[in-house]
């Protein structure tokens, strides 16, 4: 979609309006918090926003937090309420990055490395 001062792809609504006007989710997820859906019964899709149910689809494979908010164009604040209401549902999984005594994961950062090389 075109808009008059010549912006595409615009939204029709408002961030906001998809978390109930909530800018904070329950608990702190970090932007590399990893996410994947959990298993759901095709009849329950119905009963899901759009928003939620484009968040199980990509997350079949295991996703960020970061990616999941660039994927569907919302702000991370968004996505952050979005994938924590779901997790609080059991929809969706949250694999938080295990830190070894201060030193990074590593499997993480190989996938972080991996996916700025596919950019």
């Amino acid at each position: 979609m075109l808009g008059g001062d010549g912006a595409e792809d615009e939204p029709l609504f408002r961030p906001y309006a998809v978390t109930g006007g909530r800018a904070e989710p329950s608990y702190h997820l970090a932007m590399e918090t990893l996410v994947s859906s959990a298993p759901i019964m095709s009849d329950d899709l119905s009963l899901l926003t759009p928003e939620q149910e484009a968040i199980i689809m990509m997350c079949h494979s295991v996703r960020s937090v970061a990616e999941i908010s660039a994927l569907l164009r919302v702000p991370l604040g968004v996505a952050r309420v979005l994938i924590a209401d779901m997790a609080d549902e059991g929809l969706v999984r949250l694999h938080l990055p295990r830190l070894n005594q201060g030193q990074p994961d590593h499997n993480l950062l190989e996938r972080v490395l991996s996916g700025l090389r596919r950019l």
